[in-house]
């Protein structure tokens, strides 16, 4: 991004936003703070007036706007493809509100531009597996994390019976292992916890505010949550073509690869409980992948080969004598 662009969109940022602060905007912008100083001058010696207070951050004055801006074709490009993403990968809440904002940005459009985006929304598909779709509509749970609402919800975990009430206090929403997540505050529990979106049976938004927790970093969590005190390891040695399958399952586990030809020894690490677990995922890759170590997970895999055997070895004899 050119400087030119970078202070319009600093401006466009700052009109968001009550307050932001220089680190902020650094962030957002992957420029040092002192670029950031140096592009706030700049911007008040054109005229734009910017309040700044030590300790809180920036500001535009209270009734300035930034006079509606064109997009440029690479940012209706980004637009189109953003919301191809988001109508596959969320649920009717969101992908009528999606086609309606994509319909307002392609309305104001040169006709030359509309002409190539349109044909780029023609010719580009998303595909993969959708998220399961629940009883709340994903936008209930962004609705509240943007307002700061602590939540009601009727949740059936995974491993009960009955689902159970809960009071919490939403800290994030994330998209992984092809669901969405609830990071959230749980009362009940008296810790952050995981809630499955597609398995929240009701969602009822309630007056009180979220409290700060200045301590939560969703990153460092769900980091945390996906790499959890693996003291277990593994090297297996595969073809080359099977290593998307190996990050697939283990990406943010895997310590170590090394490409030798057309195969690859990769380590990865996993729970002490997860032998078992291991030895099934490994199975399931057949005779491409061979365990290096530890011994006693290859004799674990071989083992439920052939435990596997008998039991469809004696599934066919059942069924022949049946027939006869």
């Amino acid at each position: 991004m050119n400087r030119t662009d970078r202070l319009v969109a600093l401006v466009m940022m700052l009109q968001s936003r009550r307050v932001t602060t220089a680190a902020e905007m650094a962030g957002h912008f992957e420029i040092t703070e002192r670029t950031v100083y140096r592009d706030i001058a700049a911007l008040g010696e054109s005229g734009v007036p910017i309040v700044g207070e030590p300790g809180v951050g920036y500001s535009l004055m209270r009734g300035y706007h930034l006079p509606p801006v064109m997009f440029s074709t690479e940012e209706a490009f980004a637009l189109i493809t953003g919301g191809l993403l988001t109508e596959r990968m969320t649920d009717g809440s969101m992908r009528e509100a999606t086609r309606s904002a994509i319909g307002k940005v392609t309305a104001v459009l040169p006709a030359r531009v509309q002409d190539r985006v349109e044909r780029l929304r023609k010719t580009t598909m998303v595909r993969g597996r959708s998220p399961q779709r629940g009883a709340v509509p994903l936008s209930t749970i962004q609705e509240s994390l943007a307002e700061g609402r602590v939540l009601q919800l009727q949740y059936h975990g995974v491993a009960r019976d009955a689902a159970t009430q809960r009071i919490v206090e939403p800290l994030g929403l994330v998209f992984y292992l092809d669901h969405w997540h609830l990071f959230a505050w749980c009362r009940l529990r008296g810790d952050v916890r995981d809630f499955r979106v597609d398995r929240i049976l009701e969602c009822v938004p309630l007056s009180e505010s979220i409290p700060p927790r200045p301590g939560f970093n969703l990153s460092q969590h769900l980091e945390r949550c996906l790499t959890p005190d693996r003291t277990r390891s593994a090297m297996i040695d595969l073809p080359l073509r099977a290593i998307e399958s190996v990050r697939r399952y283990w990406g943010p586990t895997i310590a170590e690869e090394q490409r030798v030809g057309n195969r690859v020894r990769v380590r990865f690490s996993f729970r002490p409980e997860g032998d078992d677990y291991v030895a099934r995922w490994l199975l399931g890759m057949g005779t491409d992948a061979e365990v290096i170590d530890p011994p006693e997970l290859a004799e674990k895999v071989a083992a439920l080969a052939l435990a596997t055997a008998r039991h469809h070895q004696s599934k066919k004899k059942t069924a022949q004598v049946k027939h006869s």
